[in-house]
């Protein structure tokens, strides 16, 4: 049997009617899959010689589950970009199809993102948490250098004189190769087209984690190499973040070219193997979505008990239809509000708004507020201080309006999703203030 034909075969899984390309190499006992930085081709990584030696050396210890990430390489690009929530998700329904359960989620650079997103969402499915060069916050489309690098990128990606720069800058031990040089701009290419590319790096400047990396409570190890090139002070700073993380040095002195260090998979597998397995943690990151019927006092009394309990039945009906249709979860419905929660805050928003012009047809308002933060779990059911900022976003939100925390809409990012600043609030028995913005009305439904 050929090298070749040992490799595991390119499947497909599909998350929301996207097909997402992956596949599966080794068969040992514990589950590791690798969450690319920013492209990747899967037909490619087996025909570059360092991607193949470093695949394999990972596979020697771990069930290897390598994918494309929705948008690069061989799986499918979708309508609209993909925000950070959707690509969990796609990572999700992988780990589905190949039946792991119990997975070692590895993350490099923009990758580190959603790995941690996924731990922090799905701890009971993550045995560990492993992240080469990540950052909680990106420098933001604000900052001039980012965009000048956006500008170039998007009028450079993928010609030569353009990736060379880039492997100078990021991974100069390779530079002097001009085989090396030819293999990096050929990655970039067959990983994504132009628009992709400058729409991955854009949200990534505009993801901020900081709110999301406290809630990770799994196993974590976060890797760095020091030298002029690295991130080493962004990963410090990460593993701060992460309670109980291991931050550990490894070879090379580059930011690009993970494969360059030998010692990456040997580490990994020691950590893994010193950690106890843990208990399920009783907090996990949630979204949470309220919504208040406007004047429903005043509605009361004005049409009757008859009237308002069959108008508070149709409100019921299609809050419960658009939470369903956005895979929400009703937690709690108290007179003519509903608190309910989901996996990510890019389907919470659309279903607010959804929730918004469903009501308006039935001649009534409602308030949204959303937020993301770590919620404990008791009796199957959020609470926390994350629960009770969600009210209180609500709460201040005005008649028809969907208002989201700063977390949220840093979390959105790349999404199309567009807010208004409505400044910092007090919101009432929370510390401190809150940075709100609200869904523009100029937002495709």
């Amino acid at each position: 049997m050929t090298e070749r034909a040992k490799i595991g075969e390119i499947r497909y899984a599909r998350s929301g009617g996207i097909a997402i390309a992956y596949q599966v190499i080794g068969h040992a006992d514990v589950d590791l899959v690798y969450v690319p930085d920013y492209v990747s081709n899967l037909e490619f990584g087996w025909e570059h010689p360092r991607w193949r030696a470093f695949y394999k050396r990972l596979a020697r210890r771990f069930r290897l589950i390598l994918f494309d990430k929705r948008g690069t390489g061989l799986s499918d690009h979708g309508a609209q970009f993909a925000t950070l929530e959707t690509r969990m998700e796609d990572l999700r329904a992988v780990l589905d199809a190949v039946g792991s359960t119990r997975t070692v989620v590895f993350g490099a650079h923009e990758g580190c993102g959603m790995a941690a997103l996924f731990a922090a969402t799905y701890p009971e499915r993550t045995r560990a948490l492993v992240l080469f060069h990540p950052a909680a916050k990106g420098p933001g489309t604000d900052d001039p250098q980012a965009q000048r690098e956006l500008s170039e990128l998007r009028e450079g990606w993928g010609t030569q004189a353009w990736c060379d720069a880039l492997l100078r800058e990021g991974c100069p031990s390779l530079y002097d190769s001009e085989e090396e040089r030819r293999q990096f701009a050929r990655e970039l290419r067959v990983g994504a087209s132009p628009a992709v590319a400058y729409a991955l790096n854009r949200a990534f400047y505009e993801t901020d984690l900081r709110e999301v990396l406290p809630a990770v409570r799994v196993p974590t190890l976060v890797l760095y190499r020091r030298g002029r090139y690295t991130e080493e002070p962004d990963a410090l700073d990460v593993a701060a973040r992460i309670s109980g993380a291991r931050a550990m040095r490894v070879s090379g002195s580059d930011y690009f070219g993970i494969f360059l260090s030998l010692d990456i998979a040997d580490e990994i597998e020691r950590f893994v193997a010193g950690e106890e397995a843990p208990q399920v943690p009783e907090t996990v990151l949630t979204t949470v979505l309220f919504t208040d019927l406007v004047g429903s006092t005043e509605l009361a009394s004005a049409l009757g008990d008859h009237a308002w309990g069959e108008l508070l039945s149709e409100h019921h009906a299609l809050v419960r239809r658009e939470l369903s249709r956005f895979r929400g979860q009703e937690r709690d419905t108290a007179g003519d509000g509903f608190f309910a929660t989901f996996d990510g805050p890019a389907r919470a928003i659309r279903a607010g708004q959804a929730i918004v012009k469903g009501v308006q047809g039935l001649g009534l308002d409602v308030r949204v507020g959303i937020h993301v933060g770590e919620c404990e779990i008791h009796d199957g059911k959020p609470t926390g201080i994350a629960v009770n900022i969600g009210a209180r976003v609500a709460a201040v939100a005005e008649p028809g309006e969907v208002l989201v925390t700063g977390t949220v809409r840093d979390l959105v990012a790349g999404s199309g999703l567009e807010f208004a600043d409505r400044g910092a609030r007090e919101l009432r028995g929370i510390p401190g203030s809150w940075k709100l913005y609200a869904l523009s009305a100029d937002t495709p439904a």
